[in-house]
C-alpha cells in the first residue's frame, strides 16, 4: 500500500499487554509497509498476558521526543500501568496536538481519556472501562471498532478488545491511507 515512509509507535506494557491486540494491528499496518516501532516503559522484552514475548525498541520517555505518523495504545490488563503515567499521557496529547491519527484498545483508551484527549470525543473499550471514559467526558459508543475526532479535528480511532483486534487493525490502515 506504501506507507514505507510512515512510522507508527506502538506502546505495549512491559507485561500483561494483550497479545493479538498488539499482532493483529501491528501486522495490518506491518503488510502496508508501515514502519513499526514497539515502545514501552523500557528497551527490552515485554511479556504478553498469552505468551508471547516482544522486543520493546524504544523507552516511552523517549517516545515523546521522537516524531510520529500515528501512535497506538494496547490493551491487557497491563495497560492500567499507563493510566496516569505522565510519558504515556504526554505521548497522547501529542498525537493530538500533532493532527496524528492516535489509536487505543481495551482498556487502553483510558489511557487517552486520563490524557484529557477524549472530551466531546465518540469511543469505546473494554466494557469495564465504559464509566471511566464518561467520567473523562468520552462519549461512549457500543461497538466493536469507533472511529471519533479530537477537539483539533485528528482522528482518535478506539476498540473494545481481542474479538476486535482484526477490525482495528483495518481500521487503522484506512485512516493512515486516508491521512
Amino acid at each position: 500500500m506504501g506507507f514505507e515512509d510512515k512510522n507508527i509507535a506502538f506502546a505495549i506494557a512491559p507485561i500483561d499487554f494483550r497479545d493479538e491486540e498488539y499482532a493483529k494491528p501491528r501486522a495490518a499496518l506491518y503488510a502496508s509497509g508501515a514502519h513499526i516501532v514497539t515502545v514501552s516503559r523500557t528497551v527490552g522484552y515485554c511479556k504478553g498476558s498469552r505468551g508471547s514475548s516482544v522486543h520493546a525498541d524504544m523507552a516511552l520517555s523517549d517516545a515523546v521526543k521522537a516524531s510520529w505518523d500515528m501512535v497506538v495504545f494496547v490493551g491487557g490488563n497491563g495497560a492500567d500501568a499507563y493510566f496516569d503515567d505522565p510519558d504515556a499521557l504526554v505521548l497522547a496529547r501529542a498525537a493530538v496536538e500533532a493532527h496524528i491519527p492516535l489509536a487505543a484498545i481495551c482498556i487502553a483508551p483510558s489511557i487517552l481519556a486520563h490524557a484529557g484527549v477524549l472530551q466531546g470525543v465518540r469511543a469505546t473499550a473494554w466494557a469495564d472501562r465504559r464509566e471511566d471514559l464518561e467520567a473523562h467526558g468520552a462519549v461512549w459508543v457500543d461497538s466493536a471498532v469507533v472511529l471519533g475526532e479530537s477537539s483539533v479535528g485528528s482522528p482518535i480511532i478506539t476498540a473494545c478488545g481481542p474479538s476486535a483486534a482484526f477490525a482495528f487493525g483495518q481500521t487503522l490502515v484506512g485512516v493512515l491511507a486516508n491521512g
